[in-house]
């Protein structure tokens, strides 16, 4: 089976999973996931799978992908936090739907590689920084979405801190090892309203930076890239 097919019977299977939101599918049908897979798991990248990317990280299976998408609601006019790089294909997809993506990422190596596949798509809405996740981006928040593609183990004040009022945090909450849940928070004029959405797996959310890495690196996606610190 093709590339083109098996990417095709993949959006249907996401709508038949619950995925409705036209604006999400259409950005999933438009992304090329192949670009964000290493190659010896090329014919799996429109597979409902995890993949490996190296540096004990995965690329989420596209379902969970899709769900977590969904679920921020986003709007063309948000400017969404990504706590988790990658290979890249969360943020890529983001680019897509909202007006700016700012994404951090603890492994130099794989934020490297995410900047390469960036390039290559001309996504110049996605701003890209080294560093320790848990901080989020304090100087340019607050954010009106903010998304977690690794597991806390609670709810963390400090990005909390830099969602706006009326804004959206999607992450995975739950142990090291074993289940988590997938969780929206929504922020009020009173607090926090969570609810959750499904079971899921994810790697932890670490501190500090991972190999390679160097804090305060920032950087934008895209031809003319240049440093926002």
């Amino acid at each position: 089976m093709s590339l083109a097919a098996r990417k095709i019977r993949l959006i249907m299977n996401l709508r038949r999973s619950g995925i409705t939101d036209l604006r999400v599918l259409a950005a999933i049908e438009r992304l090329p996931r192949e670009n964000f897979v290493p190659q010896p798991f090329l014919d799996q990248a429109y597979e409902d799978k995890a993949l490996p990317i190296g540096h004990g990280q995965t690329v989420s299976q596209p379902q969970v992908v899709a769900i977590m998408t969904q679920a921020l609601e986003l709007k063309p006019t948000h400017k969404v936090l990504e706590v988790g790089t990658g290979s890249g294909y969360q943020a890529a997809l983001l680019s897509r739907l909202a007006r700016r993506v700012y994404s951090i990422e603890r492994h130099r190596p794989l934020l490297r590689e995410a900047e390469a596949r960036f390039l290559a798509l001309r996504l110049t809405n996605i701003h890209c920084r080294c560093g320790d996740g848990n901080l989020g981006w304090p100087e340019q928040s607050p954010f009106d979405r903010i998304i977690l593609t690794a597991a806390a183990t609670e709810r963390p004040q400090t990005l909390l801190d830099q969602l706006k009022v009326g804004g959206i945090m999607v992450l995975p909450i739950g142990p090291d090892r074993g289940d988590q849940d997938l969780i929206r928070v929504r922020r009020t004029d009173e607090g926090f309203e969570e609810e959750t959405l499904a079971g899921v797996r994810f790697v932890p959310l670490l501190p500090g930076l991972g190999d390679n890495g160097e804090n305060g690196d920032t950087r934008q996606a895209g031809p003319g890239r240049k440093s926002l610190a």
